[in-house]
């Protein structure tokens, strides 16, 4: 899959000659006691980019993972070229050309960039691998999508932005035909995309085909030809892109329409301030962050990539030191050196990588659900089952957690249900401020309308508060009040109400600064 330019690339047939590449004819999967997949047809032609939209747990990984060799088909086929495949394992399919790359990252931390991207089929010099072709072969490949990564990087060293732009390179290596992307933008910078979909384009005009798994609908219209839709495992229709809307492409999603993105607001702020930090610093990365919480308030956290608004975040619950500043909960100041300080004193942070920092995804709803306060459903040192049973049963019922059993591996649970969990975890805490750090990437828009009532809920009962998102719609529609970060300041405290995209983005970009 070499990126050239347009002029080089090899001749292939135009959409309209209609080549097909990849189908799924008629796939079932069964699962005991699930039907994953219910008689699921996708069409893939040569230089096409095919969304594919649905819900979480509509069943488009389980198509995915059928398509590439990770589960058989218990009925249906999977036809590449013109030929009827079965692939054993994703190595198979790669081999003849099909390829992935996971919305959950699948990089090896203490590995460096290009021992990552070459993993497993490294280039040798006799016995040995040939570590210098290999890290310039791969700087090739980070070249072309302009990022300000080296080869020689450990990988546990990036950002998460980063470790998905090195996902996408190791995917170029590989020069497939066919490319799957699953949420390839959900933790990249706006430039980062840009760069993103110009490969896409030059993929395309290369003949390969691509499928294109994203919730985030309206940026599709930028290089999708065409649309498949899922429902609870079922395939719904395929259209051409130019002949639907984002509204059709949601009510086919959810089975109904969408009238509004966000929820009506339940809860509204109150005058009682209930948590507050004062001149917050963290080494090179925060300076001077002050605001302030009231009750029944949701509070933005809005900036650019890397504007310190996570670090602010960490620095305050003490996943990372602070070297200066106060935070102040219910009047009164708290030493925190440690996130078990936070959490003991009722300030929580939900992690933008929720699998990685939020959920223990091998235990179970129950484990998790408790992890965090054992104590509460303990007794002379050993968890009472049935207490831990029954506190978990509540906090599935209070969340809607959408599950089988209490005793589901979290793993096995769809995006939205898996951010439920941790948040039953850090209710189950009895938490009072609650810092919640892109809750909804990842999530389908279904979710998300049901995560956002929840925040508002948890508003309403005086719990505090703090979103942060890169979203500026969700700052709009879902909080009272947004703090704007450039480059580890806060530049202003904007009343939602009285803003707009455009002034967050001139604060967020340093152009405009309030006097705080």
């Amino acid at each position: 899959m070499t990126v050239t330019s347009q002029s080089n690339t090899r001749p292939t047939a135009a959409l309209d000659g209609r080549e097909s590449i990849l189908s799924a004819k008629g796939v079932v999967k069964r699962f005991p006691g699930v039907l994953a997949l219910d008689n699921v047809h996708l069409d893939l032609y040569r230089g096409e980019v095919h969304a594919l939209c649905g819900e979480n747990g509509a069943g488009k990984s389980t198509l995915m993972k059928v398509i590439t060799g990770l589960y058989q088909p218990d009925e249906g086929q999977v036809v590449y070229k013109g030929e009827q495949r079965h692939f054993s394992t994703i190595q198979d399919a790669q081999d003849v050309g099909i390829t992935i790359i996971h919305q959950e990252l699948n990089l090896v931390p203490h590995l460096t960039v290009a021992e990552n991207i070459y993993l497993g089929r490294e280039p040798k010099k006799g016995w040995f691998v040939d570590k210098k072709k290999m890290e310039a072969d791969a700087q090739v490949y980070l070249d072309r999508l302009k990022v300000n990564i080296k080869a020689s990087d450990l990988v546990l060293s990036l950002t998460v932005a980063r470790q998905q732009m090195v996902e996408i390179a190791k995917a170029l290596s590989l020069n497939a035909e066919v490319l799957i992307m699953d949420e390839p933008t959900s933790s990249l910078t706006e430039s980062e995309i840009d760069r993103l979909f110009e490969i896409i384009h030059e993929l395309k005009s290369q003949g390969v085909g691509i499928i294109y798994i994203s919730h985030r609908l309206d940026e599709l219209k930028r290089i999708v030809d065409r649309v498949t839709i899922m429902r609870d495992g079922g395939y719904v229709w395929t259209k051409d892109f130019g002949d639907v809307t984002v509204d059709d492409i949601v009510a086919a999603m959810v089975g109904r329409s969408l009238e509004e993105k966000f929820p009506e607001r339940q809860s509204s702020p109150s005058e009682d301030v209930i948590f507050e930090v004062k001149g917050l610093c963290r080494e090179k990365l925060c300076s001077n962050v002050s605001f302030t919480l009231r009750r029944g308030e949701i509070l933005g956290f809005a900036g650019l990539m890397g504007a310190g608004r996570t670090e602010a975040a960490r620095a305050i619950f003490g996943a990372d030191p602070k070297t200066a500043g106060e935070v102040i909960l219910g009047g009164k100041t708290l030493s925190i050196a440690a996130p078990v300080d936070a959490i003991e004193q009722g300030i929580a942070y939900l992690s933008e990588d929720r699998k990685l920092n939020g959920l223990a995804v091998k235990m179970t709803i129950k484990e998790n659900v408790t992890m965090a306060n054992l104590a509460a459903v303990s007794s002379h040192g050993f968890i009472d089952d049935a207490r831990e049973a029954r506190a978990a049963r509540e906090m599935v019922a209070k969340l809607s957690v959408k599950t089988p059993s209490i005793n589901q591996v979290a793993k096995n649970l769809s995006g939205g249900n898996q951010q439920k969990v941790v948040i039953g975890k850090w209710l189950f805490r009895d938490s009072k401020v609650l810092f919640f750090d892109e809750p909804t990437r990842g999530i389908d828009v279904g979710a998300k309308f049901a995560i956002y009532q929840l925040l508002d809920k948890l508003a309403s009962e005086g719990i505090g508060v703090v979103l942060i998102t890169s979203e500026l719609p969700e700052i709009l529609g879902m909080t009272d009040r947004v703090v704007v970060f450039h480059e580890g300041e806060v530049m202003g405290i904007l009343e939602t109400a009285k803003t707009n995209q455009e002034e967050i983005m001139q604060y967020a970009s340093g152009v405009k600064r309030m006097a705080l």
